[in-house]
């Protein structure tokens, strides 16, 4: 059995090499991470497994692969590359891999939180520039953290902020308990909020969640956080609130546009802080997902289907 990485970034291809095994299926790791998708029927010739990190693999694509029966997607959003459906139905299972980052991604949430609180990015920006800024912050201690979706990573977050002081709202699409978080109605989260972060996985049902009138209810001068996806919130709405103050400050590791295009308006806003999309990259993060993608391919292995 043989499988292909079609993207691998240095980072990630390093870390595969050092944890695969001799007695692992054959991987092939292709270290160029920008791939058409078009080059795929190619690069994935006569392997079982592809492993993907971020390429497109439209089901017309993948139909053109004729030995490929698995694609290891590294990450939960698959849906944003490939249609799971449409794939089942030519006899293509998609595996996706939960957890991984979860204390990485919740460390970024409460970092971006932080620096929105007291202003770090902003002064940042002024020293370098040579100004001499100094920015009023808030404590957070004793403030209301509300957490939009309660899996694996709001979970940390919960642990990280009670344990900092911090009241913990949280509201999910079904029944959940935490000892570190009250579970609320959404209206009740965003209306006593000082701090929202977002913690959704997108789907058609999530996406635009935080929309122009959920975030009219959010308290006034509110941060919001997201590390989630950036389709969850109607950017144009944000940036709006930004302007006129509604929100006071948007700590954003995720974007609808990816990467940022140097001319996006959030990038002109001072009331933002802006990391790229790099919540779940630590190396101990890379190393639970590339052991969990060997764990997929030598699964799939032993079954021998």
């Amino acid at each position: 059995m043989r499988a292909v990485f079609v993207d691998a970034n240095a980072t990630l291809a390093a870390v595969m090499r050092r944890l695969v095994r001799p007695d692992d299926v054959e991987i092939v790791i292709n270290d160029e991470p920008d791939v058409e998708p078009e080059a795929l029927p190619t690069r994935l010739a006569g392997a079982e497994i592809a492993i993907i990190d971020h390429t497109a693999l439209p089901t017309s694509i993948a139909g053109q692969c004729a030995a490929l029966k698995h694609v290891v997607f590294l990450g939960t959003g698959a849906r944003s590359y490939m249609n799971p459906e449409e794939l089942a139905e030519r006899g293509i299972s998609v595996h996706i891999i939960k957890g991984y980052g979860d204390t990485a991604v919740a460390e970024c949430a409460i970092a971006l939180m932080w620096a929105a609180a007291k202003g770090l990015a902003v002064m940042d920006r002024e020293m370098r520039a040579g100004r001499w800024l100094r920015t009023d912050g808030i404590e957070l201690k004793g403030k209301t953290i509300g957490l939009v979706g309660f899996g694996g990573i709001a979970a940390e977050v919960a642990r990280i902020a009670a344990g900092s002081g911090m009241r913990v709202l949280a509201w999910n699409r079904t029944p959940k308990s935490s000892p570190h978080a009250e579970f609320v109605d959404i209206d009740t989260l965003l209306k006593e909020s000082h701090v929202v972060s977002m913690h959704l996985l997108l789907n058609d049902e999530t996406r635009g969640f935080l929309s122009r009138e959920r975030m009219a209810a959010m308290r006034p001068g509110a941060i919001l956080i997201n590390t989630a996806r950036g389709a969850l919130v109607d950017e144009a709405a944000m940036i709006e609130a930004l302007r006129s103050g509604h929100l006071g400050h948007a700590g954003l590791d995720v974007f609808d546009i990816e990467p940022l295009p140097h001319d996006h308006p959030l990038i002109t806003l001072p009331n933002v802080t802006l990391s790229a999309h790099s919540g779940f990259r630590t190396p101990e993060a890379s190393d639970n997902l590339i052991n969990a993608a060997l764990d997929h391919c030598r699964r799939i292995a032993r079954l021998g289907n």
